[in-house]
């Protein structure tokens, strides 16, 4: 949950203060595994491995089908898939937060312009009734010269 804090400046702030070292780490990885470096890392290592497997004369750790592999992968994946759902949970929280924020920035701008709108319109009133004074003087002045 992200804790409120007064002192900092914007909700981005805000969202980062409130993050838990777990938090954090698990943003880190989610982002890392996300991204091509490690999908060209991994590639790299699993043609490495396969190609070890192949090429090795006296000793085959993990032969054809590549089981190892394949539960390495299964391993990986169950502790990926749990990280990334962190992550994106945390991803909506902080969207949340954003469009509270938001939100709350939208109905102050609308109370201002309604005050603004009513200020305006008191002194558009107080225009027209002195126009309207002043041609009310207009007339009498011109009917006492007639």
């Amino acid at each position: 949950m992200i804790k409120k804090e007064s002192n900092s400046k914007t909700w981005h702030e805000k969202h980062l203060k409130a993050l838990t070292f777990s938090q954090m780490l698990a943003d880190k990885l989610a982002l890392g595994m996300g991204s091509w470096p490690f999908i060209v890392a991994q590639t790299v290592l699993i043609m490495i491995w396969i190609a070890l497997n192949f090429i090795g004369f006296i000793y085959h750790w993990d032969p054809y089908p590549f089981i190892l592999l394949n539960l390495l992968f299964s391993v990986q994946a169950a502790y990926a898939a749990p990280i990334i759902m962190m992550s994106q949970n945390r991803q909506a929280e902080r969207d949340r937060y954003q469009a509270l924020d938001d939100y709350k920035t939208n109905v102050e701008a609308k109370k201002e312009i309604e005050a603004l709108q009513i200020a305006l319109s008191r002194i558009e009133n107080e225009k027209l009734n002195e126009i309207l004074n002043q041609l009310k003087m207009i007339t009498k002045t011109k009917e006492k010269e007639a």
